[in-house]
């Protein structure tokens, strides 16, 4: 039993340590004040949509709007097995639209590849592609900065993946607050270091080169981190570029927030399977400090899964120790400590993000959010498969939505 609880606890204890430190180290990151770049890179914004009407517009507007000379970008959105006007909406607004039909490769990874080498093989060329989902806002800055990174030599860039507030919302603003550490705090302070970054799918940018030199073969539930994992074993790291901002809309409704959680969820236990080998194999033999990041990223539960599973094994050490089962009450100590720590981790990055008073307040809902996750779980285990992709229903600014449709891998 001492045994076990000394292996869990070094195993938690270090996975929480090396959170925290990625906080504090964010702290002493800086954003650059002035961009300025030789030339100006022609780029392309690629939208992957499938029945995307509620949201496409403001989208478009959105990435139309952005501040960079007109000339040197265009905005692709695919409109990937539609069945409403999302394509029809997409012309209107300006965009360049390419209608895709495939009833056995369908999802986001397939219309990306699909899309992609369209872009490789035609005209007109463009230096690099930025992926920006169809639900979601860009700072007025983005291509500028990507352009910056870009002509400093970067392959791949991502910038800051953040959620649209959503004030009373307890759901969304936890998912704002666990956004705000994994897509900003963490990428800042292994950006201190000099790991990368990672992909998140929303505001990611690609060279044309990058994707010539290793072609997008990603199609998993979580495409956008399995294609950053296979950059990474080909030497290639994600630089992060936090002055940039994309803000997606997550959904107000809990319920309607399940599918996307039990995709994110799921899909990360196949990418266990088959990176985290070779991410570990690549950090011993090639004394690669950033694989051995990517590993330590992989395999890291979400934040709520560590502080309940500690907080579990504390009231288990507790127990145990009531009813005089072994000498475990330091251990209940250490695990009251690792919970501190997990706290520590939290404000110290939400400080950092210079996070609002709303993020603060979403913190309250936590033990809620836990008890959702949980339930959420439970249903998959119940019967619903991990290798299929259910469409997360929309909300109208009004409340309405869309019904899902679940989409076969």
């Amino acid at each position: 039993m001492v045994a076990l609880e000394t292996i869990l606890l070094s195993v938690f204890g270090f996975m929480l340590l090396y959170l925290t430190l990625l906080s504090i180290l964010a702290l002493t990151a800086r954003k650059r004040p002035t961009m300025k770049s030789s030339r100006y890179q022609r780029m392309a914004f690629i939208v992957p949509a499938h029945d995307e009407e509620l949201t496409i517009e403001k989208t478009l507007r959105s990435l139309l709007g952005v501040d960079y000379p007109r000339d040197y970008f265009d905005v692709i959105v695919i409109a990937d097995n539609c069945t409403d006007r999302t394509a029809e909406i997409a012309r209107t607004a300006g965009a360049i639209v390419y209608e895709r039909r495939d009833a056995s490769l369908r999802g986001k990874g397939y219309a990306l590849r699909w899309c992609f080498d369209r872009l490789l093989s035609g005209r007109p060329m463009y230096e690099a592609m930025v992926v920006v989902d169809a639900d979601s806002v860009v700072s007025s800055n983005f291509l500028g900065v990507m352009n910056f990174y870009l002509d400093g030599g970067a392959k791949a860039i991502q910038c800051s993946d953040m959620v649209e507030p959503h004030p009373g919302a307890w759901s969304a603003e936890v998912t704002r607050v666990s956004f705000t550490l994994y897509n900003y705090v963490r990428p800042l302070g292994r950006q201190v270091i000099g790991c990368s970054a990672g992909l998140r799918g929303n505001g990611m940018c690609i060279t044309v080169d990058t994707l010539r030199q290793v072609p997008w073969q990603a199609y998993s539930l979580n495409e956008d981190l399995e294609y950053g994992l296979i950059l990474l074993l080909h030497g290639i790291s994600v630089l992060f570029a936090p002055e940039a901002t994309v803000h997606a809309t997550m959904p107000r409704n809990a319920d309607n927030a399940e599918t996307q959680r039990a995709r994110w969820e799921a899909g990360r236990f196949p990418l266990i399977r088959n990176y985290a080998g070779p991410l570990i194999k690549a950090a011993f033999k090639q004394s690669s400090f950033r694989a051995f990041d990517a590993f330590v990223d992989l395999v890291t539960p979400p934040l709520i899964n560590l502080v309940a599973f500690v907080t579990m094994l504390l009231f288990a050490s507790l127990l145990l120790q009531w009813v005089g089962i072994g000498e475990t009450a330091r251990f209940a100590w250490l695990w009251l400590i690792l919970l501190g720590v997990g706290g520590v981790h939290v404000l110290v990055g939400l400080y950092a993000a210079s996070a609002d008073r709303l993020m603060y307040k979403a913190l309250l809902f936590l033990p809620r959010y836990g008890l959702w996750k949980l339930i959420v779980y439970l249903k998959v285990l119940q019967g619903e498969r991990t290798d299929k992709w259910i469409r997360t229903p929309r909300e109208s600014p009004l409340g309405q939505q869309k019904a899902p449709e679940s989409l076969k891998r």
